[in-house]
């Protein structure tokens, strides 16, 4: 354990001594453990070396080519959780690995589960998220954002939840090299100003909500009146929520019931 330590801090791993017991448990053996060390020392992000991803106190399977789930999207999460009721019809757009909605399948209070649905373009994601969803009997659909959804969700979702991507295309270089080095671009570059798939999604977003469903949406303090518009422009009753906990914003879309 000393020269796994001693390595990841020659590589400027702050957390040396915590990413060491990670990686030793997911090594299966030594000569396994030196190459996940090894990884780990050439930037690769922690979660695609061992496998997975602490995300609102669950393991969601992540791996090399995925977007990594962040900690401050745990706040979109507990505010869905707080909206959502047994039996409720979930979608996760954008999906990714697919950790925000089996989160909120995880977590909302009842005993009585969800319908839970998740969506995106990215087969790579998907091969994870169909195994992250599969205990709460989610399904997957691959395509452009509401593209592959199956025509019976059609105005039925209750909960939709989204972390599009939402850097502007300029300040990609500015990311930490483990997001930018390893993480696909399509899930983080958002165009010129970022909120390019934020007015796709607000401009589709009507005719799948249930009469008084909620679309829940990751943006930023700055762009945040922009997402705003885009929602309220398509017909949605908008209101932000923020966390300093998470240093987070979401804005909370409602479809109003006579829409």
């Amino acid at each position: 354990m000393t020269a796994t330590v001693a390595a990841l801090r020659t590589a400027g791993c702050v957390f040396a001594e915590e990413e060491a017991e990670l990686l030793a448990g997911a090594a299966a053996d030594e000569v396994h453990l030196a190459g996940l060390v090894a990884r780990r020392a050439a930037g690769e992000p922690l979660e695609h070396v061992v496998g997975w991803a602490e995300f609102c106190g669950l393991r969601m399977a992540v791996g090399e080519g995925a977007f990594v789930p962040r900690r401050r999207t745990e706040f979109l999460v507990q505010e869905a959780v707080a909206l959502a009721r047994p039996g409720a019809v979930v979608l996760d757009l954008c999906c990714g690995v697919g950790a925000l909605g089996a989160a909120v399948a995880a977590s909302v209070p009842g005993g009585g589960g969800v319908e839970l649905h998740a969506a995106d373009i990215d087969p790579v994601a998907l091969a994870y998220a169909r195994r992250n969803v599969a205990p709460y009997g989610g399904a997957v659909w691959e395509g452009d954002l509401y593209d592959p959804l199956p025509a019976a969700l059609r105005g039925r979702v209750d909960v939709l939840v989204v972390n599009a991507p939402y850097v502007p295309t300029a300040e990609i270089a500015l990311l930490p090299a483990e997001a930018r080095d390893h993480e696909p671009l399509t899930s983080l570059d958002g165009g010129a100003d970022g909120l390019d798939l934020h007015r796709r999604i607000a401009a589709g977003a009507l005719p799948w909500l249930a009469p008084g469903g909620r679309l829940l949406i990751e943006t930023s303090a700055r762009q945040s009146p922009v997402t705003a518009s885009a929602l309220s422009s398509a017909g949605l009753t908008v209101h932000a929520v923020t966390s300093e906990e998470y240093y987070a914003t979401v804005i909370i879309a409602s479809r109003p019931s006579g829409a």
